[in-house]
């Protein structure tokens, strides 16, 4: 009798319970609460440990279909969301008093410096990058890269239109193979001619536009490319075919490019692997292994480069988005100070964490596409008094009087076979004359969560109108992380932009002992591609956040990062190597970067290549 008389009093107390808890108890704080505060300018003193992997199931799929019909019901938002934002600690801003002002934009002015004129002007100093590859290019297999492009037109070997008919052979070809590559998923063969054509008359009559003049390229489908679809990885946006040009897109056009077409990407930059199996994209193959992803979200960019489809590429980077696929795909990827390179014309997805930059076969050939794209923009509000983009000192023999800063305990935060490679590259860049200078980066958990935030409100912000009208057409995936993204508040949103100040007040005091920071680029590889990820795709929240362990400070600061590939892991995928340096101060990047290319002492073929040349 006992057991039932129980029963029926627990029942008769629910209603009360329900009662105290809905209308009775506080819920909007608790004067128990324990807020963590933060001395203005000052570090939080706390024991050095490595950062704490994310937790969440990675799903495909029917689980799919089931986590994002829950995760956008009530239940979802009120019960299920919360629980894994807590298991994450992305509730971490929460619980902190922070008093600095917030920075919504990482807009730094530039440091006033001496006027002292370069030894060498950058036309020189890319003239000696051309020249110095050929010395370099000559063991086994190589890249094809501007080099090669500009060595063919300037003999005579080929012309620009011959070039481009190769490359529209291929183009076929690869929409064809199997499994499809999927990089270019819009191009125009009428389009492809014209520009090559008007490229072939310049050689001809010895009035070439610049070193990119026939060079092919391409652009992810984030920006508006004429007279493509400006569809964003997305199948309900770009309608009608575009009839303006972003601004980097005009800057191509304007240096001689041969614009290929817009390459894919995943559905509104929303991962870092690249799958988008919606009906205009499908997902992109790693060329190294085509059952792997390429990372994302400029995962077609990286792609057609690592294929040979292109030599230069063009992305954004709002958590990693260029240097991800380009580290995934073994090619320099270029991710320029907040606001170096124009943004204008496409999709503002994230203003505050977002940087446009290069995808390209070499450090060499980053710096030329850097040195053509990087100025202000009177129709782009950031970046219009940064300084004068330069390659100072980029060919510099060694690197006597550089100061390195590695974080040990957060540079070890990979995988066993990455941090191995990876320390022998910062052993060789010592043996070229640098000094490694052991540096703490403070309250990484703190910007890890801090960007998260910022990259996801401010989606969500844009998103808004598109997740309710075109909430069906989305990808299951963008679906998810537009649910998760609801769950921040706004006063998330602005303690962690009041991190953001802290962290970059840091970074100006790490910066004043080192030139820059070293880093892996990405903590594993290349992750595999699954049956079912063709058809549903996949949501892998952990995985997500863990590839841009590296990415997010260069990103939530605005400071410039390198990826350049320096081996390959046991299985034959590309591991590649990060250094970040302070605002506008690329030109200390690509020097260093031109050392770590040297330290790879092979470069392996992909398994798709095309050689455009041959």
């Amino acid at each position: 009798m006992a057991p039932p008389l129980l029963l029926l009093l627990l029942l008769s107390l629910l209603p009360a319970a329900a009662a105290y808890l809905c209308c009775v108890r506080r819920h909007t704080g608790s004067a128990g609460a324990a807020l963590r505060r933060r001395e203005p300018g000052r570090a939080e003193a706390r024991g050095r440990s490595p950062p704490r992997d994310p937790w969440a199931p990675r799903l495909c799929g029917s689980g799919l279909r089931l986590f994002v019909h829950v995760a956008n019901t009530a239940f979802g938002q009120i019960c299920l969301l919360p629980l894994l934002i807590r298991l994450n600690n992305f509730s971490l801003m929460r619980s902190l008093d922070i008093h600095e002002d917030p920075t919504f934009v990482p807009e730094v002015a530039a440091e006033v410096m001496e006027d002292k004129s370069e030894a060498k002007s950058t036309l020189d100093i890319i003239e000696q990058l051309i020249d110095a590859r050929s010395d370099s290019a000559s063991n086994g297999f190589s890249f094809k890269g501007i080099k090669d492009y500009l060595d063919c037109y300037r003999s005579g070997k080929l012309t620009p239109s011959q070039v481009a008919k190769n490359i529209i052979a291929m183009l076929e070809d690869c929409d064809k193979s199997t499994p499809p590559l999927r990089a270019i998923v819009q191009w125009d063969q009428e389009q492809i001619m014209l520009m090559a054509e008007a490229s072939t008359a310049r050689y001809r009559n010895k009035c070439t536009l610049s070193y990119l003049d026939g060079i092919p390229v391409c652009l992810k489908e984030e920006f508006k490319v004429v007279p493509y679809h400006h569809r964003v990885g997305t199948v309900y946006l770009g309608t009608e075919p575009e009839t303006e040009d972003a601004t980097v897109a005009k800057k191509l056009r304007e240096a001689g490019a041969i614009i290929i077409g817009v390459s894919n990407m995943h559905e509104l930059g929303t991962g870092t692997t690249g799958c988008n199996p919606n009906r205009y994209h499908k997902i992109p193959r790693n060329p190294y292994k085509p059952n792997h992803f390429t990372g994302g979200s400029s995962s077609g960019s990286a792609a057609a480069v690592a294929a040979g489809l292109c030599p230069v590429a063009i992305g954004t980077d709002g958590g990693g988005s260029v240097r991800i696929p380009a580290s995934f795909c073994g090619v320099v990827g270029l991710k320029g100070t907040f606001g170096r390179i124009s943004s204008h014309g496409s999709l503002p997805l994230s203003y505050s964490t977002v940087s446009v930059g290069p995808i390209c076969t070499s450090v060499a050939d980053a710096a030329i596409v850097y040195s053509i794209l990087a100025e202000p923009d009177p129709v782009y509000p950031y970046g219009l008094k940064q300084p004068k983009a330069t390659l100072s000192d980029m060919c510099a023999p060694d690197l006597k009087g550089l100061k390195l800063g590695v974080d040990w305990t957060f540079f070890k935060a990979c995988d066993a076979e990455v941090l191995s490679i990876c320390e022998k590259a910062v052993e060789h860049l010592q043996s070229l004359g640098a000094s490694v200078v052991e540096v703490s980066l403070p309250e990484m958990e703190e910007v890890r969560v801090a960007h998260v935030i910022c990259i996801l409100s401010e989606m969500r912000d844009f998103l808004q109108p598109d997740f309710n009208k075109h909430f069906q057409e989305m990808n299951l995936d963008t679906r998810a992380n537009l649910a998760l993204a609801s769950q921040f508040t706004a006063l998330d949103y602005i303690t962690a932009n009041r991190q953001r100040t802290r962290s970059m007040r840091f970074l100006r005091e790490i910066f004043t002992t080192v030139n820059c920071i070293l880093t892996p680029a990405v903590p594993s590889t290349a992750p595999r591609i699954y049956e079912s990820d063709l058809l549903t795709g996949s949501s892998n929240l952990s995985f997500t956040v863990r590839s841009m362990r590296f990415m997010q400070l260069a990103n939530f600061t605005g400071i410039p990062g390198l990826v350049v590939p320096i081996g390959y892991s046991a299985a034959g995928l590309p591991i590649s190597f990060q250094v970040m340096a302070k605002w506008w101060d690329e030109a200390v990047l690509l020097r260093i970067g031109l050392k770590l290319e040297q330290f790879r002492c092979q470069t392996k073929k992909p398994s798709i290549y095309y050689d455009i040349l041959a």
